[in-house]
Order: structure tokens, then C-alpha cells, then sequence
């Protein structure tokens, strides 16, 4: 039996893995924004299945959240950080007061959560941190830079715990999903307050096209749930989880896009070295 702490089980993919876990019999302590959030999801499996209220905005919340799974799992053996939301508008117009309250979920939440459960991880030699970031990390598109940034930024920490942690036993798996069927284009989107017109033909389409396409996504949360399970439940378990078509064909295009740029620039990369290193 494993024991999860999974931020953001009110609905989407945190929900659905959360309840992949409870399917075969894990303990999950889950958190929502909201305490009705908090009852629905214990009464799935009453003894296996706690949850408590999560703000990002409280100081201490994720120590706080972190002992009392601690208290009632008596171990983590996974954390997820799945909590988040997404922003759109063009960089122009994001303010940066919307920036930073992103920010503030989207990255130092997640980090704030390692924080809290790697001293007991320390202790016990083991543990497996998931980030869920997005391939939007990966992949930058115009009208999402700030989520993406913020995801991006989740993925560089993903990657550099992983060297951190790995030699005392604990691992990390980034995963990045694309488009899925859960509310992040709706209910959980936020968009900036302010419109520029000049940015109709470029920025503004990441709003137009996620609002379209609402509910039309190919990407099911039940089976990325499912996905996710698998793969940590690998001998070795992946540092980069990609989920989607969409989130392999957009990540295989920026791969090929940098090492495009790479090779057809190396060049000038090479010209910076001192004259006596470059000859040696």
C-alpha cells in the first residue's frame, strides 16, 4: 500500500489520480480550495481517503499540510504536485501582480511542498516527488507565457532535484500533459484584465482557441490517471513523462526547433573562446 499527499483533488487530474489510487487500495491525503471539496473527496473511502484545505496564500500552509498527512499516513511515500491554474494574455498585458499570484501557486506552492516532505524523505532513504507541469513548459505558444513560464520553471526544479535527491534514494518524475477534458479551460483559467488590441492576431488566440476547444480535448484525465500510476510503478520510473499526442508532437517540434537553431548557429557558440583555448 502507498501512501500519496495530492494537491488539488477538487476535480481534473488530481482528482482522477487521486481516485486511481483509492481504486487499489492507497491511502491518498488530498487538498482543495475548498472544504466542501474536502468532505466529498474523504467520503470516497472513509479511512484511506483525507483531504484538507489548501491556500498558497497562508504562511506555513504547506509545513501545516505535511504534518497532518504525516499524522494520518504516518508516511509519504508520494507527493504530487498537481495544485495550479492556468493565464492567459500577452506578456504586455499580464500585470504583474497577476504574474506573481501564479507564480505563487504554480511554482512556489510546488516547491514549498518539497520543502516540507524531503526532510522525512531524507530520513527514510526513499519517497517520489511527481511534478505536473505542461507541455506549454516545453513547448512556448503565443497568449501563455506566463503559465508557461511558471511550468517551465516547475520542470527546471523537477530536473535539478532529481540530482539532488537521487543519491540518498528519492526520486522525481516530471509529467506534461497536453490538452485534457478537465476545467482547466474553463473554470480554472484565468485571463489578464487587460486587452490590447494589436495582439488579436497572435496572443489573443491561446483564449480563443482554449475556450473552443473546451470539452473537446482528446486527452482523458481517467487514463492520464492511470498512465501516471503505471509509470511510478516502474523499476525505473521516468523523469519526463509526456502525456498526449498533442503534448509529444508539440514537444518533438521545439526539440527540433532548438537543435535547428543549435547547429545552424554553432559557430558563432564557438567563436567566444580565447584565442589560446580555441587553438589547443
Amino acid at each position: 500500500m502507498t501512501n500519496w499527499l495530492i494537491t488539488g483533488i477538487g476535480g481534473g487530474l488530481g482528482r482522477a489520480l487521486a481516485q486511481a489510487a483509492l481504486a487499489r487500495g492507497d491511502r491518498v491525503f488530498g487538498t482543495s480550495r475548498a472544504e466542501e471539496g474536502c468532505a466529498a473527496f474523504e467520503a470516497l473511502a472513509p479511512g484511506r481517503a483525507f483531504a484538507e484545505v489548501l491556500d498558497f496564500a497562508e504562511k506555513g500552509a504547506p509545513a501545516r499540510i505535511v504534518a497532518a498527512a504525516q499524522a494520518k499516513l504516518g508516511s509519504i511515500d508520494r507527493l504530487v504536485n498537481n495544485a495550479g491554474f492556468g493565464l492567459v494574455g500577452a506578456i504586455e498585458e499580464v500585470s504583474l501582480a497577476e504574474a506573481r499570484a501564479l507564480f505563487d501557486v504554480n511554482l512556489f506552492g510546488a516547491v514549498a511542498m518539497i520543502q516540507a516532505v524531503l526532510p522525512a524523505m531524507r530520513a527514510r532513504r526513499a519517497g517520489h516527488i511527481v511534478n505536473i507541469t505542461s507541455v506549454s513548459g516545453l513547448a512556448p505558444w503565443a497568449g501563455t507565457a506566463i503559465y508557461g513560464a511558471s511550468k517551465y520553471a516547475l520542470e527546471c526544479i523537477g530536473q535539478t532535484l532529481a540530482q539532488e535527491v537521487g543519491p540518498m534514494g528519492i526520486r522525481v518524475t516530471n509529467v506534461a500533459p497536453g490538452g485534457m477534458r478537465t476545467g482547466f479551460a474553463g473554470p480554472s483559467l484565468n485571463v489578464a484584465a487587460r486587452e490590447i488590441p494589436d495582439y488579436a492576431g497572435t496572443a489573443h488566440f491561446a483564449k480563443r482557441s482554449l475556450g473552443e476547444g473546451q470539452g473537446k480535448e482528446k486527452g482523458d484525465p481517467v487514463r492520464a490517471a492511470a498512465a501516471i500510476v503505471a509509470a511510478l510503478d516502474e523499476t525505473q520510473p521516468p523523469m519526463h513523462l509526456l502525456l498526449g499526442e498533442d503534448a509529444l508532437h508539440y514537444a518533438e517540434g521545439q526539440t527540433d526547433l532548438l537543435r535547428g537553431e543549435m547547429e545552424r548557429w554553432q559557430d558563432y557558440s564557438r567563436s567566444i573562446a580565447f584565442p589560446d583555448v580555441a587553438d589547443a
